[in-house]
């Protein structure tokens, strides 16, 4: 193998290629190792958090260990429309720990199960229109709703810091949970390649150690449980009262999930990118079976009553640090889980790490989701629009968490709905974007056939778009020079595809801020063309999925030049600066 420049990727095996038995059950082993730690925390800081049982939080960690092996082995192999056929871990979110800790403190494991299953549906809707949530879940109010998911539960977290048996030294609280701090962060900030993975790992590791010192860590659990078999808590059931609790919580139950599914479409973005020597356009049935397996490990997870669960992206950097991007590394993992599921003293060793280590981990963990949403506000263009947007959203569910925001007229509001302060930001978000969506003038549209014969049909709608916002002669020719080169290019390009579908072809045009907008797309299948679009919005987990082309002369009309293939799409975005 040659390295090109348009590869990327050192790809050593792709991901239809069979590497060999050992090569695949060691990389297998140590990505399940590097995640099961996460895996089994996120149920334990829930639980935990929530004030739970012993025996429900074995059977929550059981299940939850088992269930993400199940779905990663189903992302690996993709069953029917359900899977993305690539090595995408699963396990659980910590994303859900406010909303599962709320769930728990106020109606139990059943009122828990029954929201899960119901948010889960949410969560297949998306997968198979994904244009009936793209105006709403913006990458500004899913940005948001990530910031205000800490600032839900790390009062809770504060208070694990401090928790240790009576009788333990004071000192032990506090020096167990600094160090696995400091380990974390110095592990993070300087290591390089592969270690810096391992920074969770071992923050904990040495954290317990310390802990152990102190006699904190607990050796008896460890003890107590089998080498072999099923947790002592039994299955929770279901809620299925329907009150005030379940209607208060579901709102943020399906923000949530609804924001954890846009998190997997970037995965699976990514993680197409990262498993082929040579890039290739985004398979959009990949990315749509990648929600759907999601969405089926958190209907599982309701069903068995415990924490939902998502992609990790771990699996995606793993693959491109390894070059080693073969499914049969997901079903590997996806039976290391299955297997560590049925050995309660493997998880015993997890279980076991005392509550101020944990938080000191939940903590980086809820810092670094904070920043996660953060980001995804910045890279959606953080215009005046969509930072007001962001910032009164982020700061009014502060207020509404902390009860400061006129408790005498809202705490009672609606149930209750708006004390949770990921809800009332989450709809407070959404408001300010539908309003500002709706004052937007509309842009305009011209649907035609794929071919040379509708030139004079798009000359006639760009010299209209033209006149309509008062551009002189000079502009109009840039702009029907850009449609015409912009057509005749995709349709030279139409020529090689193997396939001969037929397509159609759409042009939409806008005014953003005295510049002129222009979207051609060319689609094979009219009727998923919004839903093949909506895919473009949602933030991903690596660069964006584009190559910035020259269509011949249009690098000379225009200031920018898109050009993004997907599976059966093209879309070229066109900005063109008015003359002076």
């Amino acid at each position: 193998m040659t390295d090109k420049p348009a590869a990327r990727h050192h790809i050593r095996f792709q991901a239809d290629e069979k590497p060999p038995a050992a090569l695949t059950v060691g990389l297998g082993l140590q990505l399940a190792i590097l995640c099961i730690a996460g895996v089994v925390l996120t149920p334990a800081i829930v639980v935990r958090a929530a004030g739970g049982g012993e025996a429900y939080l074995s059977w929550a960690v059981f299940a939850a260990v088992a269930i993400s092996g199940a779905t990663t082995i189903l992302q690996a192999v993709r069953v029917g429309r359900i899977g993305a056929g690539y090595v995408l871990l699963m396990g659980t979110s910590g994303a859900f720990i406010a909303v599962c800790v709320a769930a728990l403190a106020n109606g139990g494991p059943a009122m828990l199960a029954t929201l899960v299953i119901i948010s889960s549906l949410f969560q297949f809707a998306l997968a198979g229109r994904l244009s009936l949530f793209r105006r709403v879940l913006t990458p500004t109010v899913a940005g948001t709703v990530l910031m205000l998911i800490p600032v839900t539960v790390m009062p809770i977290i504060f208070d694990m810091l401090s928790k240790s048996p009576d009788g333990t030294s004071a000192q032990a609280a506090p020096a167990s949970a600094l160090v696995t701090l400091l380990v974390i962060v110095a592990i993070a900030l300087r290591a390089k390649g592969g270690l810096r993975l391992w920074a969770p790992v071992i923050g904990v590791v040495a954290g317990s150690a310390v802990a152990g010192f102190y006699g904190l860590y607990d050796v008896e659990r460890i003890a107590r449980a089998s080498w072999v078999g099923l947790p002592k808590g039994d299955w929770p059931g279901f809620d299925l009262s329907f009150g005030p609790v379940f209607w208060v919580l579901l709102p943020a139950f399906v923000f949530v999930t609804l924001i954890g599914a846009i998190e997997t479409v970037g995965d699976s973005v990514a993680i197409q990118r990262v498993s082929w020597r040579h890039p290739r356009a985004v398979d959009y049935r990949s990315v749509q079976g990648a929600v759907a397996a999601d969405g089926m490990g958190n209907l599982l997870s309701g069903l068995a009553g415990t924490v939902p669960n998502t992609t990790y992206s771990t699996s995606i950097a793993v693959t491109e640090l390894t070059g080693v991007a073969a499914r049969s590394i997901g079903v590997v993992i996806g039976v290391i889980f299955i297997v560590l599921a049925f050995l309660p003293k493997a998880l015993a060793l997890v279980l076991a790490v005392p509550d101020p280590v944990v938080a000191a981990y939940a903590i980086v963990l809820l810092a670094m989701l904070f920043m996660v949403g953060l980001k995804i506000v910045v890279q959606d263009g953080a215009d005046h629009r969509k930072s007001l947007i962001a910032g009164v959203a982020f700061w009014i569910g502060v207020g509404f968490q902390s009860g400061v925001i006129f408790p005498q007229y809202f705490s009672g509001l609606v149930g209750g709905l708006l004390q949770n302060g990921m809800t009332a930001g989450g709809l407070v978000a959404i408001f300010l974007t539908l309003a500002v969506e709706l004052t937007e003038p509309r842009p305009r549209r011209l649907r035609t056939e794929f071919d040379v014969s509708a030139l004079p049909k798009i000359r006639t709608f760009l010299n209209d778009f033209c006149a309509r916002h008062g551009w002189g002669p000079e502009m109009g020719s840039r702009i029907d020079a850009v449609g015409e080169e912009t057509l005749l290019t995709l349709l030279g390009e139409d020529d090689a595809r193997p396939e001969q579908d037929a397509r159609h072809f759409q042009v939409v045009a806008r005014k953003e801020d005295g510049i002129a907008v222009l979207e051609f797309i060319a689609s094979a299948n009219e009727e998923n063309l919004q839903d093949r679009i909506a895919v473009l919005g949602e933030p991903t987990a690596g660069a964006p999925v584009e190559r910035e082309v020259s269509l011949r002369l249009l690098r000379h009309l225009a200031s920018t030049v898109s050009h993004q293939q997907y599976h059966g799409l093209d879309i070229v975005t066109v900005r063109i600066d008015a003359p002076g």
